[in-house]
């Protein structure tokens, strides 16, 4: 038996065991109705979705992993590894998995964004090139979490979106797709000016850098300057930080605008900024991509003409 063979069949068999006792772990309580645990590095190695991890599938399998690292932070966490459930005794899995209605298998469908202009298809060039290059190290926002923020940003008709932590300007450049169409603009916040700098490079590089102000400073003591209203809010920086950007920033916010929040998993959300989102009868919160880094989507209410205050 060759090396290459040993390591491989050793792998192998520790990854079966790795899954034997998640899916031994992870049994519903009594009662649920909830389908067998679809594990994360399975989805992964298993490129060819035939249920088995082959040797070209492990002498892939660095490549493969990347798939898990969903925060782009270069690891993967427990959370990012943990088993899911399909709903209802249903396993997910990947388009052409099953055929649709088939007994015991559920479809998951994904897309991808398609530019309706030139413009459009060159900001779309290079946020994939950024994606590509300069993801390591930046913490960006994962691409759908990035469409997210266009589809929401732009559905709210947003005219000033306030950004807390450019970093490279990934997240922003999305932002800007909406709001390009929308006539608005963004004002971001960056403290590192490393990254404020190639945020700059990159915003003129999509050709939306007449639409954005970019602060270079320490957020918390600048935003307090800021005196237009917000259409929406979004959060990226010192997570322990949320509840005091909240604080500073509702008044700002207007009616029915929006406070998006990255990065609401259970390891890395404050619990302070979570109980204040969802104990304010003012707003109603939204917790989304859970399996991911997590994405709080908040609603500041608008009053109904006629309602009265709840006793």
């Amino acid at each position: 038996m060759t090396l290459r063979t040993l390591l491989a069949t050793l792998a192998l068999g520790g990854l079966i065991a790795g899954l034997c006792v998640a899916r031994a772990a992870a049994q519903p309580a009594p009662g649920e109705r909830r389908g067998p645990p679809v594990h994360p590095l399975m989805t992964a190695l298993d490129a060819d979705k035939d249920g088995e991890i082959s040797a070209d599938e492990i002498k892939n399998a660095s490549d493969a992993l990347k798939q898990l690292d969903k925060n782009n932070d270069g690891k993967v966490s427990g959370e990012e590894a943990r088993p899911r459930f399909g709903p209802f005794g249903r396993r997910d899995r990947r388009p052409g998995g099953g055929r649709p209605g088939e007994r015991g298998q559920t479809a998951s469908f994904e897309s991808s964004p398609l530019p309706k202009t030139d413009a459009e298809k060159h900001v779309l060039a290079v946020l994939a090139d950024m994606h590509e290059n300069q993801s390591r190290g930046m913490m960006n926002v994962p691409p759908e979490d990035g469409r997210l923020l266009r589809l929401l940003t732009e559905a709210a008709g947003a005219k000033h979106v306030v950004e807390i932590g450019t970093s490279n300007g990934y997240s922003g450049i999305w932002l800007c797709l909406a709001l390009r169409t929308t006539g608005g603009k963004l004002t971001t916040y960056e403290i590192d000016a490393r990254r404020a700098a190639l945020a700059r490079e990159n915003f003129k590089r999509a050709g939306v850098d007449g639409i954005v102000t970019l602060v270079e400073g320490n957020a918390h003591d600048e935003v307090p300057n800021l005196s237009e209203p917000i259409d929406v809010l979004f959060l990226d920086a010192d997570k322990e930080g949320y509840i005091d950007y909240l604080e500073k920033l509702l008044p700002r916010l207007r009616p029915g605008g929006l406070v998006v929040a990255h990065n609401m998993n259970e390891r890395q959300a404050d619990p302070r900024y979570t109980k204040a989102i969802t104990t304010n009868a003012d707003l109603e919160t939204l917790f989304l991509h859970m399996d991911r880094a997590g994405v709080g989507v908040t609603l500041k209410k608008r009053r109904a003409p006629n309602d009265q205050e709840a006793k």
